[in-house]
């Protein structure tokens, strides 16, 4: 199994630009999709992006789109979310998460694991 520690998430006032990044442990990133979750409070858990084991396909949900980055880097095992504009609406706590398929976690949210969050947080 892997094991996934985020880290870069604070506070930031609307419209500006944080960077998460998350180091994994336990086994060869290569071998995993990885992507980003988030969880508003009082909110279901939502997909926000994911990205093949070797990073040749990238998924993003809708509402972050153009916005959002996600990246790798196998050699170094971390995973990372640049973060742009941001919105009141992208307060939440993030999470890293890895599993099998990319485009199965952009459909279904299929992660096997993920990491202990990281809080985000936007407002003036």
């Amino acid at each position: 199994q892997v094991q996934l520690v985020e880290s870069g998430g604070g506070l930031v006032q609307p419209g500006g630009s944080l960077r998460l990044s998350c180091a994994a442990s336990g086994d060869t990133l290569s071998r995993y999709a990885m992507g980003w979750l988030r969880q508003a409070p009082g909110k279901e858990r939502e997909f926000v992006a994911a990205i093949t084991s070797v990073g040749g396909s990238i998924y993003y949900s809708d509402s972050v789109k153009g916005r959002f980055t996600i990246s790798r880097d196998n050699a170094k095992g971390s995973v990372y979310l640049q973060m742009n504009s941001l919105k009141s609406e992208d307060t939440a706590v993030y999470y890293c998460a890895a599993g099998p398929s990319a485009s199965s976690a952009a459909r279904n949210n299929d992660f096997v694991y993920w990491g202990q969050g990281t809080q985000v947080t936007v407002s003036s």
